[in-house]
Formats: C-alpha cells, structure tokens, sequence
C-alpha cells in the first residue's frame, strides 16, 4: 500500500475534498504522512478562483515536482486547477503523472498504488453512490446485479459531466481539529456571477439530503466535532433542486437536534430572500449561531448589475436591516470586490458608504482577478491594478476602524468560546475563538484562566481587552452568575 502526502490549497469547500480523498485512501489501507519526501504519491489539491491562487496552485505543484527527481514519487494533482486547465498542464507539466478534475476525486485511492504500471479502475455506472472502488468490487460479487465496468486511468480524469456529490457514506477523515469540522451541503451553483468561473469548474447546484446531512453531522460528533461549519457555493439556495424543496431552515432545524454539537454556523448565504423560518432559527434554534456570512460584493448598483448579482444596493441594505432587526446579536460577515471592470471612483465611494452604514462585524476585500471563461473577462474599463490595490487599502483601514470599534463594544460582555490551544504568537498565551469568530477566517480571543484548558472545552469568557480583530477574554466559572450570561445562548 503506499504512503500518501497531501497538498490542500484554496477554500473550507476545497478542503472538505481532500478529507474526502484522504479517506478512501485510508480506506483502500494506504497510509497518510506528514512529509512529502516520506511520500510514495504527493497530491496537490488545487484552487484556480483567482489569480493569485492559481499561482499559489503551481507553485506548490512545481514544488512538490522537483521531489520527483530525487525521491521517484507519484504526483497527482486534483481540484479546481486540474478541472480547468488539465489539457494545457498536460505538455507543460510533464512531471504530473495524473490531473483529478473536481468530481474524479473519488479515484483516488485506486491511483496510490505504486505498484501498478497501468492500473484500471471499477466504476459504478448504476447511478449509486459509492465509497471505494476496492469496497464497490466486493459488493458487486455479492450483488451479482451491479453494474460495474473495467475502464483505464487516463493521465488526464476530468469528467465534464459534473454530477457527481459526496454523501455521509464516502470515507472522510477530518483535517481540522478534531473539535470543529466543515459540513458541505451541496455542491455546485446555479448562479451566473459575472466574475465567478466556479459553475463551470462544479457544475449546478446538487443538494445533499436532510436526512444524509444529519447522519454525516451524528459521525461527526461520534468523533468529538462540537463545532460544525455549513458550506455550500449558496448556501440559501440549498434544497431548490430536492424533492419537496426543503430549505435551510428546516436542515438547521434537524441539526438543532444532533446530539453533542454545540454550535452550527452558516457561511456562503447568497443574498437571495431570506426566510422567517431562516430567522427564526437563527434567533431561538439551541446550537444555532446567530451568524450569517452573506457575501455582498459591492454597494454600486451599477457595479452589481455589470457584476450579475441581481440586487440594487437598497434591496441589499434592506435585507441586512431586516436581518439586524429579527435576530438578537446577530454577526454579519460579507466580501466585497474593488476594481472590477468599469468601477469609478464613485461607484467605490458607494461601497464604502455602504460598508459605513452595515458595520459589518467581518470583512473580506478582494482585488478583482481577470478570468477567461467568466463574463466579466469580455468587459471593457479594466481598471489598473494600482488603482486597484489603492480602494483595497482605504477599504481595508476603514473596515480595521470598524472592527476595532466592534471589539471595543464587547468589553465586559460575557461570551462563549472554544478553546482552540497554545497561541502561535506566544507558547505562553493561549487561544480560542468566540462563538462569534469562524476558524480561520475571523480572529481569535486570547484566554486567560486560573485552571488548565483543554482544546475542544466551551468556557465562558469575559471580555476584558480589544485590539482591531482579536480580542482578550477571562474565563469564568460556571458557578459565577455572570456566566449565566453569556451570550449567544444563554440569553435566549
């Protein structure tokens, strides 16, 4: 069995890939270790949404290439990269033995072997989902029924028909701490964003189950996960293309009931209508966060038009009003594009009055990236990058006052909060995140206590310090009456 090393760059959706991968792996008996130069395969799992990731992409790719000339390793490089330019790669890249598009994952473990010259793999082309290849062909000799058929690994497996979507029964090994995991509930977007190649790259919309979704979340919290993160490309638009067309709110409503986890987060909300029940669950739901990350992109009407994103700016505001309005100490987190073609420096002052006027409690600026095979790649007014990178500064201060103001608010309130370990800014500082804080995209709280912590406990904090992101908490007790305060619920 070989031992495998892997690369995973890009986004929680891209990550929830890999551990997917890593998982049949382990499950055809092969073994994951830490240093590719221990490795039999190196697998590089790609993102290709902008320019600087795709360089980040082929970097690590090149990097892990000039192993090959000293340790013979196998280099397999999969995700959204592989989907989209595996062709070109091919001639240019000759030191990649196989390119893995973003629904080819799955053949991962059957590739490992070093063994096999010209390996085959065993494909089910009955429409079932399936966890292994190794575990497909045992169960076709006990169902002698099953379709299965024997078709050769080309150097290049990047289907384009993109159906294909994991479920609770595909291997995964979590590669977060063990306390907090990532849960991708479809894959795909049936949405046309001028700016956004990731249709193209993932396919439409495919919806998992309520039902599949709790039983991945119950294997989860089996493992010791408290913290589960909702994933999606639109996370709002979950359930449309299901029978019966069941909504967020009822899938967060089932995982209210999961046993063990203790807070469930929403990221990737596109800005579509959002729903009573929605908020409802939002505000009362036991281990339902009150935050939404609900990606906005600009506050120019006539940037998002040319963007494709199909709300004005009031439309936009009123929404996230109302969103205020309904749900008790709720957390707005958004992104934001400077630069796209044709923006004036009014249409960016627009976008910052408008960032003004929300005080978004997190904010991601990104510097639009030019990408071939997106609509906006056609348009004229390129704006230069100079310009560019000038609005992500002055955004970026602004936001940086913003939050600052945010975390100043939070003294003496009372928080909940995971404990996450040792700091990496000091060995003698530990750390966690708020309820309010998503891991690695939001900051950290900096804990202080009288009694050892242990990484994965939910404490109580109270906020005694602030700096622009981050914020330093004391722990409570239980027993202290301003525990029973804390917030979110506590309150509720």
């Amino acid at each position: 069995m070989a031992k495998v090393h892997f690369v995973t760059l890009g986004c929680p959706k891209n990550r929830v890939d890999a551990e997917h991968m890593l998982g049949l792996a382990m499950a055809d008996g092969h073994q994951m270790v830490d240093e590719p130069t221990q490795a039999d395969t190196i697998v590089v799992n790609t993102c290709s949404f902008i320019g600087d990731a795709k360089k980040e992409s082929i970097d690590a790719i090149l990097e892990m290439g000039e192993l090959k000339k000293t340790g013979q390793q196998k280099l397999v490089v999969s995700g959204c990269l592989a989907q989209r330019y595996a062709d070109q790669l091919t001639d240019e890249m000759p030191e990649v033995d196989h390119f893995i598009g973003t629904t080819d994952y799955v053949h991962i473990g059957h590739l490992l072997n070093p063994d096999e010259e010209n390996p085959t793999i065993s494909a089910d082309v009955s429409g079932t989902d399936f966890i292994s290849f190794n575990s497909l062909i045992a169960k076709s000799k006990e169902k002698q029924d099953q379709l299965i058929t024997e078709v050769d690994v080309p150097k290049n497996l990047v289907s384009e028909d993109l159906q294909y979507v994991a479920k609770s029964e595909t291997p995964r090994v979590n590669s977060m701490p063990k306390y907090t995991a990532y849960l991708k509930i479809s894959e795909g977007c049936n949405n046309t964003c001028a700016f956004c190649i990731i249709p193209k790259l993932r396919g439409k919309q495919r919806s998992r189950t309520i039902d599949d979704l709790v039983k991945e979340a119950q294997q989860l919290a089996s493992e010791g996960v408290k913290e589960l993160n909702l994933i999606a490309q639109d996370l709002t638009g979950y359930g449309y293309d299901l029978p019966g067309k069941p909504k967020l709110a009822h899938l967060l409503n089932a995982l209210s009931e999961v046993e063990g986890i203790k807070w469930v987060r929403c990221m990737y909300a596109y800005p579509r209508t959002l729903s009573s029940e929605l908020m409802t669950q939002l505000n009362t739901g036991k281990n339902i966060l009150p935050y939404l990350d609900i990606p906005v992109q600009h506050g120019s009407d006539r940037m998002l038009r040319r963007m494709k994103r199909g709300k004005d700016q009031k439309r936009l505001s009123d929404l996230l009003i109302k969103c205020r309005n309904e749900v008790e100490n709720l957390v707005l987190r958004s992104t934001v594009i400077v630069g796209f073609p044709g923006e004036e420096d009014d249409d960016f002052q627009k976008l910052v009055n408008f960032a003004q006027e929300v005080q978004f409690e997190r904010l991601g600026v990104f510097k639009y990236s030019d990408e071939e095979d997106t609509a906006a790649f056609d348009l004229d007014e390129k704006v230069p990058y100079k310009t560019k990178r000038s609005r992500y500064d002055k955004l970026m201060r602004r936001q940086r006052r913003i939050s600052r103001n945010n975390c100043k608010r939070m003294l003496g309130e009372v928080h909940e909060a995971i404990v996450e370990g040792v700091s990496d800014e000091h060995d003698y500082l530990v750390q966690g995140r708020l309820w309010s804080q998503a891991p690695e995209i939001d900051g950290v709280t900096y804990l202080s206590s009288n009694r050892p912590l242990h990484a994965g406990e939910i404490v109580k904090v109270k906020i005694v310090d602030f700096h622009d992101y981050d914020v330093v908490g004391e722990v409570l007790e239980e027993d202290d009456p301003a525990a029973q305060q804390s917030q979110p619920f506590n309150l509720r």
